[in-house]
């Protein structure tokens, strides 16, 4: 079983390739005097990953959408696909290009702060070179693919003192503190179940195989660079640009795209960290004869899931139940309902069940109310004692970038919900079966062969 192994740089013979200097890595120390910025400063921030959410995480930040006055410089824009970055670098002539995100930090010294909006299976390694820089991170959701990953950023930037955030923008909404509120006022009593739905996969996925055929590699992608530290395979455009989620090598299913919004306001209300247990079942696979079959999942995720987490009891709170379902399977209707009444906002959602009643709310814990919904006519709101965030998820980063207050969802918050969100899939990998979790050492107590997943296995050349 791999370990994480705490290194004071990263390396550029494993990291680059075949260089032998290293990244310079700047003392925690001098850090916290120098890289903090007057909050009239605009910050030099480079994003990697710049197409699909790479874009909108930069134009939250630097967009023609954005007042003037808070607009932060973009200095660098990183993206292994030329043509899925051109609108982004066509938006911001003035930054400077790159394919690869290690030379861009290696030569670009005026980056203050990153977003790496790059498929899932790079984001540690980007995060990691840009923290032990002393660069702030934005990094998309989920934070990571592995629940080891999660532990060393969020140790991480802890170490190098630097501002972060996940980008599961619903936590800079107030629904979800409406919820907190709601839930710590004793609205619905003692919560002991809960469950929580997406729609997703909505792209490909439940297949045994990868693709035989080797189309080429088109002229404007680096494949080599977009696999990262993951194990090499041909280049095939059913990875690209989207369908990367739906296999274990890149991505992490329905649970990586969506639980890191969905349960977000579970995880905040209930106040959760690690569960006890995690168990699971999963619909099969399609076999190469396109018969349905028991076969083993080692490319892709299935179809659909439903995946049982349990918790202790916490800080006042009693144990808890959490039900996952994704892939068109949902929890029973709530009698409480009306037929003509949509549970959660369709797609997804999430009902708490408490001791005293039931409260709905969508996907980013958009849309609270109490079940029945004529309930809310009478429901007294408690105070607010959250405070609410004025800005945008992005903005709020980098205000924290600045000196400000810590970003809402920076990783000592969202690390430790990426890690229960993920060992989700450790269930799946392995379903059918109760496995007992010691989240302080993040290692399964009753079956030791799924502990292999927990870890880290990086290619030669991307090792951190």
């Amino acid at each position: 079983m791999g370990e994480i192994k705490q290194k004071k740089g990263i390396s550029r013979r494993n990291f680059m390739g075949s260089a032998a200097a290293a990244f310079t890595i700047v003392p925690s120390s001098v850090l916290a005097q120098t890289n903090r910025r007057a909050p009239s400063d605009k910050l030099n921030v480079a994003t990697i990953g710049a197409g699909g959410m790479g874009n909108a995480n930069t134009n939250n930040l630097a967009g023609e959408k954005i007042d003037p006055g808070l607009r932060e410089n973009i200095v660098a824009l990183c993206d292994v696909d030329d043509t899925r970055g051109a609108n982004t670098f066509k938006q911001f002539p003035k930054a400077k290009t790159y394919r690869d995100f290690r030379v861009m930090l290696d030569k670009q010294k005026d980056i203050d702060a990153v977003i790496v909006a790059t498929p899932d299976h790079f984001h540690t390694v980007a995060a990691m070179a840009a923290m032990q820089l002393g660069k702030h991170v934005y990094v998309q959701k989920p934070l990571t693919r592995l629940v080891s990953e999660a532990r060393l950023l969020t140790e991480t930037a802890n170490k190098y003192n630097v501002a972060t955030q996940m980008g599961n923008q619903g936590h800079s909404g107030d629904g979800v503190r409406q919820i907190c509120e709601w839930i710590w006022s004793g609205a619905i009593g003692d919560v002991h179940t809960v469950h929580a739905w997406t729609n997703r996969p909505v792209w490909p996925q439940g297949i045994a195989t990868r693709p035989t055929d080797k189309p080429p590699v088109p002229d404007t992608l680096s494949w080599d660079i977009w696999l990262g530290p993951a194990p090499y395979r041909d280049y095939h455009p059913n990875y690209l640009p989207f369908s990367w989620r739906a296999y274990w090598d890149f991505g992490a299913g329905a649970l990586g795209d969506m639980a890191c919004h969905i349960l977000d306001p579970v995880f905040m209300a209930l106040k959760l960290r690690y569960p006890v247990s995690v168990e699971a079942s999963c619909s099969t696979f399609v076999s190469p004869e396109k018969m349905w079959v028991k076969v083993e999942n080692t490319e892709t995720f299935p179809r659909s899931s439903i995946i049982h987490y349990k918790f202790p009891a916490r800080m006042g709170m009693p144990p808890v139940e959490l039900v996952w379902y994704d892939g068109g399977l949902m929890p029973v209707r709530p009698e409480e309902l009306a037929a003509d009444e949509e549970m959660g906002n369709g797609g997804s959602g999430v009902i708490f069940e408490g001791t005293q009643g039931k409260l709905m709310c969508g996907t980013y814990g958009d849309n609270p109310r109490l079940l029945p919904t004529w309930k809310m006519q009478y429901f007294e709101h408690p105070p607010e004692t959250l405070p609410r965030i004025k800005v945008n998820h992005e903005q709020n980063w980098a205000q924290a970038c600045k000196g400000g207050d810590p970003a809402c969802s920076n990783f000592n918050y969202s690390g430790p919900l990426t890690e229960t969100v993920v060992m989700g899939n450790l269930a799946i990998k392995y379903p059918n079966r109760k496995l007992e979790w010691d989240g302080e050492n993040m290692r399964m107590t009753n079956f030791p062969e799924a502990n292999d997943f927990v870890q880290m296995h990086y290619r030669d050349g991307w090792k951190i």
